[in-house]
């Protein structure tokens, strides 16, 4: 018989928990809750804290403890609470680092996903540890640490920490690779002990840096305390192993064994001295000189100390005082004796430190009862909290804890001067909400909200009412309102989300209302003013941090609430929006950028949260819904044009054009459809070629700018303000203007093209179409060129076009051919050869001739318009010359693919051919289907394009070749014009031979073979050839170098350097044969020749001279390491 952990789970016997299963002292109901199992069956999640729930039927309590802890390769669990620590962190390591860091870790990424996609894991892994070290290493040499801190103590502890926090991030990464997980378990587990142990010393330090940059370092020690308590709940409450083999049930016994668990009790030791004294030593190492000058400075220490103590005790109640002891018992009494203890000082201190400090003005009693009344109220409210958290209010203490409640309402309502004659409505207020806490009454609850919202509305009443102060462009009075019912609803909810399902729409309503609410107020306080950014950080009225602080606690208590059902996804739809746009106000400041943000959210959104169903059919949008969505997101994107206007305005400086807004809130548009087309209509392509149309023509619209009628734009009150002002002018001054129509004549022609490429436009069925498809492409671009390059040529206007028409032809009726254009196109080539020379002589006579018929002779300023007209005339001959060598350079790219794919398509025909051939033997054992199948892809290969193209394209390979060759001619012609004749230029020019074809008719005998020929037989030519030219020129002109400097006559200059250039000869030749022939030569053949190019190199007095005799040694040795691979690739086929 199988152990029980190898049978199935039907077969396995049931084993009483009462008789197998002995019952261990466990902290199970009472808080002990690590992840015992993050996937967990249905049958075993009925409690989330329990440990020991369903004991009877767990049939693992009998299994080797051993088997419960062996390693299981699975996907890394803890994502998302490591991402919390260390994506900001490394968004922080970024931010300091700059540039440099960015583009580095940005090429390593690309690296590694590259290598990811080929399958190379272990390359991809390198890569990334790659990437990582060399942006530490970017770190240290463009950030500015150490000009930041004046010890250099710090400035090294600091960089060991920013450098520390890299090598965690490489940790969590390397632990998503499934290999090293099958292949080292043990690294594995060491490397997530690792990260929960570095995790919160780490991410604490670089929370609390980048917060006191943000707002100041005066309360840096309570900023570093939260951030402990925060990652102390993440990492140091225990969490089962990811890669550990979890039983489906339980535990042995209902505990978990802590070898389970990722930490041990040395870190968990650590963790809590961390917690507990860290932040209390920064105080005091960072406020030393004042720490005992004042009560104040004494409370700050106490509270460091006795905040994170009294969270590590209700951290406790969760497990994380494992270590120390696992008696419930023990950790109870230890709770409360040092719970109260800590209990009493906090308050003590909050009263000296907070309510007495900040508060004083509000506290209507004399002292020294205010002490008095001011401790009842928060020491009773606090331990009836505590109480409460610690699950220890019963029947028995119910009387107890009620009376807390009261006690402490009635002295705080009489602290702060409420009525004597009303006192019985705080204590009524507090009995209910402790009946509430105690009975789970809801009419309890919300009898306190009447009687609360009574208390909290005379307490506004009685202190702000009469102020007559305007906040935030609104009176104090209407803000009373605001705060008032901003208050209620939020004591409304809790209430509210209690009751049934079907009373849900209540809960929604409420939230939504209060977060809209929320939303006004610190619209209102936090963009009204401008003071924000003029130094007066100490006026602010709401800072920045409080508009982050509650976007995301709203946004936890949304998922909170959807978690638990408590609301459905249309209310999680809108409360995450409105929520999530707040944080636009912090980079723009407009009144209306929240509002504008969150429709925008409520239009992208929905396709990411509304259809989130589990059936996958149920999930997929209807096609009048697409439609719907994407006509929304217009609409929104258009109502929100003058947000869109002031983030442009805000990032350039300046008001932005028509045609930069316009191609915005197109790009906008197509980026906010993407999820719909991604998510709910991939298969449907032509919802994926529109979005590219639209994405293209919003890029296009951005970067060309054409300019826009005024009756296409509606500009509003602020863009017409913009629009209007002179400050621009008076900046910037006049800018000269230059017609910008020609623009619309690129975009059409780009649009176009995408359009026929993504099938929009089916040229590839439709001959008349393809016609008039590709005319309309040259008159587009040949009008656009003339217009944009040749203003002043008017005769040349009409021979662009023609010679643009007859471009686009030859490559749309080359790449999809028809019935006669295989016989009209080598015509439309010779034209398109014949009209270059024309055009390039008619630019220069033209315009000459016309300037010498309107001026005379002899005047200077008509010699000046002269010398400007041929300078003009050589500048437009430059740029036709470039525009036939784009032209011939993509005729001859695109013969050189339609001839591969014409030789791949025989290959394909005649394998099909002979397979078929072949297999008609056996085609009686092939079934019917197959034998159709084989039919229908021998039909499918095109015949047109392989035979009859074949007789009557036989024209291709040569006009590829004549273009090839006149594109190569025309660039050589422009690096002399251009650059004098550079000799790097001609190692990129020279790959344009490579495009080259077989030909019988000019270059006979070039085959695939010996394709790098041309290229290597150009380059030394053309060394050569200027090389001869260099000596000469430098010997007519007298510039010999130091031949002529010692008196040496030029001869002895041009006799050595030629000579030099002749010693370079043997290496090119034998190496350009060799590319011809690919003939094996003797071993030494090349090597010999490798020292006659050392003179060339040492003495010559020509650079050209110097690069062939390099070129002769890089030559030889390629050539004798080609032979030598050559040689033993034979051996290994013999």
């Amino acid at each position: 018989m199988l152990p029980p952990e190898l049978q199935p789970r039907s077969f396995r016997p049931y084993i009483s928990a009462s008789i197998s299963a002995p019952s261990f002292p466990t902290t199970v109901n009472n808080g002990y809750s690590p992840e015992r199992n993050p996937n967990p069956s249905p049958n075993s999640s009925s409690s989330s804290s329990s440990y020991t729930g369903s004991n009877s039927r767990n049939s693992s309590s009998t299994r080797p403890l051993k088997n419960s802890r062996r390693f299981s390769p699975s996907s890394f669990l803890h994502n998302a609470r490591i991402a919390v620590a260390l994506v900001p962190c490394a968004a922080f390591l970024l931010d300091l680092g700059g540039t440099p860091v960015a583009a580095t870790i940005t090429l390593g990424l690309m690296i590694a996903y590259i290598l990811d996609s080929l399958n190379s894991k272990s390359g991809s892994f390198f890569a990334v540890w790659f990437s990582l070290l060399s942006a530490q290493i970017a770190f240290f040499f463009s950030s500015s640490i150490f000009a930041t801190f004046s010890s250099t103590a710090l400035s090294l502890l600091a960089s060991f920490t920013c450098a520390l926090a890299n090598f965690l991030i490489g940790v969590w990464v390397s632990l998503q690779f499934k290999w090293i997980q099958i292949e080292y378990p043990t690294i594995v587990l060491a490397l997530e002990r690792l990260l929960f142990a570095c995790i919160p010393f780490i991410a604490s330090v670089l929370f609390t840096w980048a917060t006191v940059s943000a707002v100041g370092m005066s309360n840096a020690s309570y900023y570093l305390m939260m951030f402990n308590c925060v990652f102390y709940w993440l990492f140091s409450v225990p969490r089962v192993s990811s890669f550990k083999l979890k039983q489906e049930v339980s535990y042995h016994g209902g505990e978990v064994p802590d070898d389970n668990l990722i930490l041990t009790q040395l870190e968990s030791c650590l963790h809590t001295l961390h917690l507990l004294f860290f932040p209390l030593l920064f105080h005091i190492a960072s406020h030393y000189s004042v720490v005992f000058s004042s009560g104040v400075s004494v409370c700050d220490l106490f509270l460091l100390f006795f905040v994170p103590f009294l969270f590590q005790l209700y951290a406790s109640t969760r497990g994380a005082l494992w270590w120390v002891t696992k008696n419930e018992h023990q950790l109870q009494s230890i709770r409360l004796v040092n719970g109260a203890v800590a209990l009493v000082i906090v308050v003590l201190c909050l009263e000296v430190r907070v309510v007495f400090h900040s508060f004083g003005r509000y506290i209507q009693v004399p002292p020294p009862f205010n002490y008095l009344l001011v401790t009842i109220a928060m020491l009773g409210g606090a331990a009836a909290a505590g109480a409460y958290a610690l699950g220890m209010i019963f029947d028995a203490s119910s009387v107890g804890f009620t009376a807390l409640f009261v006690i402490a309402n009635a002295s705080g309502a009489i602290v702060v001067g409420f009525p004597v004659m009303f006192l019985p409505l705080p204590a009524v207020a507090g009995f209910y909400l402790a009946r509430f806490f105690t009975k789970k009454s809801l009419p309890s609850y919300f009898a306190f909200v009447i009687l609360g919202s009574l208390m909290v509305t005379w307490f506004v009443l009685h202190n702000f009412w009469d102020l007559n102060i305007w906040m935030a462009g609104m009176s104090l009075k209407s803000f009373c309102k605001l705060i008032v019912a901003s208050v209620v609803l939020a004591m409304v909810v809790p209430g509210l989300a209690l009751l049934p399902p079907k009373l849900h729409f209540l809960t929604e309503v409420g939230l939504i209302c209060h977060a809209m609410l929320l939303c006004y107020i610190e619209n209102g306080f936090f963009s009204y003013s401008s003071i924000y950014y003029y130094g007066l950080e100490e006026d602010v009225m709401y800072p920045s941090y409080m508009v982050v602080m509650t976007t995301f606690v709203g946004l936890a208590v949304v998922r909170r609430l959807s978690a638990d059902h408590r609301i459905g996804p249309k209310a999680v739809w809108i409360l995450t929006c409105l929520y999530s746009s707040k944080l636009a106000m912090l980079f723009v400041t407009s009144k209306a950028v929240l509002w504008a943000s969150a429709i925008l959210l409520l239009a992208v959104s929905p396709p990411l949260l509304l259809y989130k169903d589990n059936s996958r059919i149920a999930s997929k949008m209807k096609p009048w819904q697409g439609y719907a969505h994407a006509g929304v997101v217009a609409l929104s994107v258009w109502f929100c044009r003058e947000t869109i206007f002031e983030a442009l305005l805000w990032w350039n400086g300046r008001h932005p054009s028509d045609g930069l807004l316009w191609g915005l809130c197109i790009l906008l548009t197509g980026l906010a459809c993407i999820p719909i087309v991604a998510l709910h209509f991939s298969h449907i392509m032509s919802a994926k070629r529109c979005l590219v149309l639209v994405i293209a023509t919003g890029l296009l619209f951005i970067l060309m700018q054409p300019p826009i009628p005024l009756s296409w734009t509606y500009h509003s009150d602020l863009i017409k303000a913009a629009r209007q002002s002179a400050d621009d002018i008076s900046i910037y001054g006049f800018k000269a203007s230059k017609p910008t129509w020609p623009s619309w004549l690129l975009i059409t022609a780009i649009m176009l093209t995408l359009a026929a490429v993504t099938s929009v436009i089916p040229i590839k069925y439709i001959v008349e179409l393809r016609a008039l498809y590709s005319i309309a492409i040259g008159i587009t671009l040949g009008i656009y060129i003339a217009a944009e390059y040749f203003l002043q040529a008017a005769i040349l206007h009409a021979l662009i076009v023609v010679t643009m028409v007859c471009a686009s032809v030859f490559v749309v009726f080359t790449h999809f051919p028809s019935a006669s254009s295989t016989k009209l196109l080598p015509w439309v080539f010779a034209l398109l050869v014949a009209l270059f020379p024309v055009t390039y002589l008619l630019e220069g006579q033209v315009r000459i001739k016309g300037l010498l018929g309107e001026t005379g002779v002899g005047d200077v300023g008509e010699e000046d318009n002269k010398l400007a007209t041929l300078l003009a005339v050589e500048g437009a001959r430059t740029s036709l010359l470039g525009l036939y060598a784009a032209i011939f350079m993509l005729i001859a790219l695109e013969i050189k693919f339609e001839l591969a794919s014409l030789m791949r398509e025989k290959v394909t025909e005649r394998g099909g051919l002979r397979h078929s051939q072949s297999g008609q033997s056996s085609s009686t054992t092939f079934p019917p289907k197959l034998r159709f199948m084989q039919q229908r892809r021998a039909s499918a290969v095109p015949t047109f394009t392989i035979k009859r193209m074949a007789a009557e394209g036989a024209w291709m390979p040569a006009v590829g070749n004549v273009a090839t060759v006149m594109c190569f001619a025309i660039c050589l012609i422009l690096n002399i014009n251009l650059t004098g004749g550079s000799n790097r230029a001609i190692f990129f020019l020279a790959p344009i031979l490579l495009l080259l074809n077989q030909d019988s008719d000019f270059i006979a005998g070039f085959g695939d073979k010996q394709r790098y020929f041309p290229v290597t037989v150009a380059i030394s030519v053309y060394l050569i050839l200027t090389a001869f030219y260099g000596i000469w020129e430098d010997v007519w002109h007298g510039n010999a170098g130091w031949g002529l400097e010692i008196g040496g006559p030029d001869w002895f200059f041009a006799v050595k350097n030629v000579a030099l250039l002749i010693l370079s000869f043997p290496s090119h030749i034998l190496f350009n044969r060799f590319v011809w022939s690919y003939t094996k030569q003797t071993n030494s053949t090349p090597l010999i020749t490798i020292p006659l190019n050392l003179p060339s190199i040492i003495i010559t007095d020509v650079i050209k001279v110097r690069i062939l005799g390099l070129l002769g040694i890089i030559y030889g040795l390629a050539q004798y390491l080609i032979s030598r691979q050559q040689y033993i690739s034979g051996l290994k086929y013999i």
